[in-house]
């Protein structure tokens, strides 16, 4: 297998050291929404989409106002999945399939860029989404996409007791990390020299899962805001820190977010 790591949507919070832990408070801090582009057998498999082509020419109506005042996030068209499939060389049909962590505007707005492809999620989240929570972005799903959903049931990976492989979709995994909605989950990648876990917004910043945790408090804060299940939620971070703690070398854990960890494994591929 060969993968690409993807940033499909810079964001520019301010809040400075608050939320990147950088020096400096009258600045914008820099997240990234991290994405996968798998290369496999059975053609292109996309990790997360971020924000989408619509994003770019229309941020208010696609993302929220309430989400763009927050995160400032950069319209760069450029920066788009879609985008990023083409300059690659490929046509963006040859995306068969998307799997998702969760349905948050800044990881499924894509979706609308592949509509052919097959939208791999857990099963709670989708029910979630159709049962009309309001954090869903329903303008984001109107062309219809073809979901696949799944219960969290599977076997144990690692210590974690419900993985499910997906259907048509080698080597690839959801692991239930129920918190941030409800049923939220890590993509795992089985790249043939060890394992990679998108942990979607499990956490946000790279010291959160470290044996000694750190997130910088203005961060912290928010990740408090957003999320639907505060118990799991810190009880998937344990156990998350205790997966990066006993098995370094087989699992590497990134957040969705995280600058650090993007431009640390982005450099690690092309070596």
């Amino acid at each position: 297998m060969h993968l690409h790591h993807l940033n499909c949507g810079t964001m520019r919070p301010f809040g400075g050291r608050l939320i990147d832990g950088k020096p400096g408070l009258l600045r914008r801090a820099t997240m990234v929404c991290h994405c996968l582009l798998l290369e496999t057998g059975t053609g292109l498999t996309l990790v997360e989409t971020g924000m989408g082509s619509p994003a770019a020419a229309d941020p208010a109506r696609w993302l929220g106002a309430w989400f763009v005042r927050t995160v400032n996030p950069v319209t760069d068209a450029t920066e788009t999945a879609v985008h990023q499939v083409r300059a690659l060389g490929y046509d963006p049909a040859d995306v068969r399939d998307i799997v998702l962590t969760h349905l948050d505007l800044d990881h499924a707005g894509g979706l609308v860029d592949f509509p052919q492809a097959r939208v791999h999620v857990y099963e709670e989240e989708l029910a979630a989404y159709r049962a009309g929570n309001r954090r869903y972005r329903d303008v984001q799903f109107r062309h219809g996409p073809q979901w696949k959903s799944y219960p969290d049931t599977g076997e144990e990976w690692f210590g974690f007791s419900a993985v499910r492989e997906l259907a048509g979709v080698p080597d690839v995994a959801l692991v239930p990390l129920a918190g941030h909605t409800a049923g939220h989950a890590g993509v795992a990648v089985d790249t043939g020299d060890g394992w990679l876990l998108n942990a979607g917004d499990a956490y946000f910043f790279d010291r959160e899962i470290d044996t000694e945790p750190y997130c910088p408090p203005g961060l912290a804060m928010f990740e408090r805001r957003v999320q639907t299940l505060p118990g799991p939620r810190r009880e998937n971070q344990r156990r998350l820190r205790e997966l990066r703690r006993d098995h370094p070398d087989e699992v590497t854990v990134f957040a969705s977010h995280d600058l650090a960890a993007f431009a640390r494994l982005g450099e690690r591929s092309r070596a």
